[in-house]
């Protein structure tokens, strides 16, 4: 690795940090969040943070990316693309949904070596596609996606570097340095949020980058799930039982976990720093079993789906009694 490519985090840093300063002292692309259903705030905020975290990811590209990683970059520049249009203009969810697969598909052809059949390959287009979504499912409270950002980039990067890859190790760690700045103006209370325009694409770089690793035989396919899991698993476990339930899955809401939290009264600090403690105790138990025998592994994987059982449980019960 080069000795630049070192000072890709603090540059990356640097740069979202004085971006996201511009846009808050009223630059040109001011665009306003105003509550809605879905919203856990009162007052209009802006939403272009997004953009000021990705100025400084961004820039990691030329200074630490390895070969493989630029059809990440490519895919994320679109996605932020049709995602502005949308913090702008409403696109209808179909077209987003349908860039979003086309990106999807397209990165996994790339990557279609890797794969021991079409099945595989199709499974890791939808499950991209999903992250996408989710990440910005997920971004509805103050500190939130910026914290799972600096978590599960941070946990790539700490894996990347163990493994010998310090240009992805640099290049998610930049990630994460631009989300902890973006965090500076995004920890409850938020004076800006991140916005479809870095919800989206951030997504789309965690199961991207996440491919990459396992594709070079970083890691196993379990490490980002478990590395990503505070964000995976209540998303998908409050999508699976809105499903269920007949309702429109599309349609703004306020049933996640986080927001259940967050309305029974542990508020936006309190909500962020329990989820912050819930991705710490994920990301360095991925890199923990990382190296553990496979038995180790699974038996570690199975205590997660314990514990998260045991969470959502708990709340569904505040929630009914309260």
């Amino acid at each position: 690795m080069s000795s630049l490519a070192t000072l890709a985090p603090p540059i990356a840093f640097a740069l979202s940090l004085g971006a996201i300063v511009w846009l808050l002292r009223g630059g040109r692309l001011q665009i306003l969040d105003h509550p809605n259903e879905r919203s856990l705030h009162t007052t209009p905020v802006p939403r272009t943070g997004g953009l000021g975290l990705l100025a400084g990811a961004v820039t990691a590209w030329p200074i630490a990316a390895p070969a493989g990683a630029w059809p990440a970059l490519i895919g994320a520049l679109v996605l932020a693309g049709v995602s502005f249009l949308d913090d702008l203009r409403e696109l209808p969810a179909i077209v987003r949904l349908m860039f979003q697969l086309a990106v999807s598909m397209a990165l996994v052809a790339w990557h279609w070596e890797a794969f021991p059949g079409p099945a595989w390959a199709i499974a890791a287009a939808l499950a991209i596609a999903w992250m996408c979504n989710l990440y910005n499912f997920m971004d509805g409270a103050d500190g939130l996606a910026g914290g799972m950002a600096v978590a599960g980039f941070g946990a790539y990067a700490i894996a990347a570097g163990l493994g010998g890859a310090m240009e992805l190790a640099a290049l998610s760690a930049a990630i994460a340095a631009s989300a902890l700045a973006f965090l500076v103006f995004n920890f409850p209370p938020a004076r800006i949020f991140m916005g479809d325009v870095g919800s989206v694409p951030l997504g789309f770089l965690a199961g991207a980058l996440g491919l990459l690793g396992w594709q070079q035989a970083l890691w196993p396919a379990w490490f980002p799930v478990l590395a990503f899991s505070p964000f995976i698993v209540d998303a998908t476990v409050t999508l699976l039982r809105r499903a269920l339930r007949g309702e429109r899955v599309w349609q703004a809401h306020r049933e996640h976990y986080y927001q259940r939290v967050v309305q029974l009264g542990a508020g936006h600090r309190g909500t962020a720093l329990g989820e912050y403690a819930l991705m710490l105790a994920a990301g360095t138990s991925a890199l923990g079993l990382l190296t553990a025998p496979a038995p180790v592994q699974w038996v570690g994987l199975g205590a997660w789906v314990v514990v998260y059982a045991a969470v959502m449980l708990w709340i569904d019960r505040l929630w009914r009694s309260r």
